[in-house]
């Protein structure tokens, strides 16, 4: 089966951003894994915390039970928890490693990830030259020789939450109007950050009326991506 990777900063970012993509991929057949570097126990989980006795280890279970329930919905093949801190992430020597193994591993089509920058959370552009710089270390064939090496997956830039501020702008459009429910099921699972539904309700809005604007097919929802490497392609129509 083809593989996908998402690299996922926090244990909600890939449902917001990215939730359509993975699903209409899981509905093709594809392997899609998700990597949450961090439960976002800290910085994204601000409703948990106003609940009397909260602890840290609560928040963390509570985060990761609405991901697993969101990525059950939208069919993601393997989700991980790499528990690496929040506000900030710690991107150790051994995750990194990590993350080249998984490359490794898994042989993705593609990869997912954050935007290049974003002035509201530095967790996230930390993320992308982390994912970004595993992917060029596991194309080496001097690390660990012998094993066979990464190809040239695409790498997409999934939307920030303030794209205007953050010099973000799609060049690809994807709709996801076929499995929109799947992504709206997976939205309200976060129920930890339920004041961001209507949001991404929104955008997916918003995304799929620009797509229908750029190509001749009845479009309702989409989800916008920045492309990192140029498209290689065998005919331009």
């Amino acid at each position: 089966m083809p593989t996908a990777l998402v690299v996922s900063a926090h244990s909600a970012d890939f449902v917001w951003r990215a939730g359509g993509a993975i699903a209409l991929h899981a509905a093709k057949g594809w392997e899609v894994t998700v990597v949450c570097l961090s439960y976002g126990e800290r910085g994204e989980s601000a409703k948990l915390w106003r609940q009397p006795g909260m602890t840290l280890d609560r928040v963390k279970a509570a985060r990761e039970e609405e991901a697993k329930a969101a990525a059950r919905h939208l069919g993601v093949h393997d989700i991980q928890f790499w528990d690496l801190g929040d506000y900030p992430i710690n991107l150790n020597e051994a995750a990194f490693y990590r993350l080249v193994d998984l490359y490794r591993a898994i042989h993705p089509k593609f990869v997912l990830t954050h935007s290049k920058a974003d002035i509201y959370n530095h967790d996230h552009p930390a993320v992308t030259d982390f994912a970004q710089h595993a992917r060029i270390t596991a194309q080496a064939h001097g690390h660990n020789p012998g094993q066979k090496v990464l190809g040239a997956p695409p790498v997409f830039l999934f939307e920030p939450h303030q794209p205007e501020q953050c010099d973000w702008k799609p060049d690809v459009l994807l709709d996801i109007s076929p499995v929109w429910e799947k992504k709206r099921a997976a939205i309200e699972c976060m129920a930890g950050q339920e004041h961001l539904w209507e949001y991404y309700t929104r955008v997916a809005l918003q995304r799929g009326a620009q797509a229908a604007r750029n190509s001749d097919k009845s479009i309702k929802h989409g989800e916008g991506y920045q492309s990192v490497f140029p498209h290689v392609v065998e005919t331009l129509g």
